[in-house]
């Protein structure tokens, strides 16, 4: 049930998709007894679930989560998008892990689901897709509990829910440590450099056909982690919108020295393996790129695994951006 993060998705994605996830057991804290439920809050609602769910299906974001977790998976939907970032053992239970669903949302197995004999259902898909989903015919099967991806940044809030709708906090909690104690780790060693300088990023998701590119500010997914080390970006969207929009833009190729001609350096999103999407080299292509002060500096950088939406795959992102920004250290 992956959603491709074109800017028609960016745009889809609605601002009333914050969630609020929190759960109350009817029954007092401990949630080992057999049959205790607790109200749980998600995009569809107060929803009431196992306290201590047994067997799990999950779809879209959720998925990555609950395998990070540790959940009680009997059932997952495809996530190609995700693998490059997926540790060894978690690639492993990711490929063993019975597929009910596909890619998109409309690829949803009803009968595979029900097959799988989950107690809890958790969907991590955006609100408007949530619609091409079938919720009432799940609901016949188990509890379905609806966490999806709003603004990039909020996956640490979201990866949060679900870990808590599905019981594996524990994990999520030591992933999450391991993460910002890496992070400061970071912001410490670039303390002195990254923090002065005024930054732009160069997303992967431009439209080569209509002339444009993508420019994110602070808060999108190829930034939100980088500041979490110490790096500033500036600016902010012209028109803001819904979701992802509130936080990148589209501009034409020919805007580009206006929108980063004040960057004293530039990121840019990269794939897993390094090599640079087709939305980014057309901007590295252009002569308007090559004519920029932070370009003619040397001083722009590199970042994969950007798209990283759970703390294990965030740990690469940070990984990644100390490699990338290690020259700046030498300077």
């Amino acid at each position: 049930m992956s959603i491709r993060r074109s800017s028609a998705l960016v745009g889809a994605v609605a601002l009333a998709l914050v969630v609020t996830g929190c759960g109350s057991s009817d029954g007092g804290s401990d949630g080992s007894a057999k049959g205790k439920t607790r109200v749980f809050t998600a995009d569809n609602g107060k929803i009431t679930i196992p306290a201590d769910p047994k067997r799990v299906v999950a779809t879209g974001y959720a998925v990555p989560a609950m395998i990070e977790g540790g959940a009680p998976l009997v059932g997952i939907s495809s996530w190609k998008r995700g693998e490059p970032m997926m540790s060894k053992q978690d690639l492993a239970t990711y490929k063993k892990t019975p597929k009910v669903a596909g890619e998109l949302a409309t690829e949803t197995n009803y009968e595979a689901i029900a097959e799988a004999e989950p107690d809890l259902i958790v969907i991590g898909v955006p609100a408007p897709v949530l619609g091409d989903i079938d919720v009432k015919r799940l609901e016949g099967i188990a509890p379905v509990v609806a966490i999806g991806p709003t603004v990039p940044s909020a996956w640490r809030k979201l990866t949060h829910q679900q870990s808590d709708a599905a019981g594996a906090l524990k994990k999520f909690d030591v992933a999450k440590d391991k993460y910002e104690a890496k992070a400061g780790e970071l912001a410490k060693k670039y303390k002195g450099v990254l923090p002065q300088l005024k930054l732009g990023h160069v997303g992967a998701y431009g439209e080569t056909a209509k002339g444009t590119f993508q420019r994110e500010f602070g808060g999108s997914w190829g930034t939100n982690i980088a500041e979490d080390v110490g790096a500033k970006y500036y600016g902010k969207v012209k028109k803001p919108g819904p979701g992802s929009k509130a936080v990148s833009e589209y501009p034409s190729i020919e805007e580009l020295p206006e929108a980063l001609g004040k960057a004293d350096a530039i990121t840019y999103s990269v794939n897993a393996d390094g090599s640079v999407p087709k939305p980014v080299k057309y901007v590295m292509d252009s002569k308007l790129w090559k004519n920029l002060p932070a370009v003619k500096a040397g001083k722009t950088f590199p970042i994969r695994y950007t798209e990283a939406a759970t703390y294990g795959q965030a740990m690469q992102t940070l990984d990644a951006i100390d490699k990338s920004f290690a020259p700046l250290l030498k300077r």
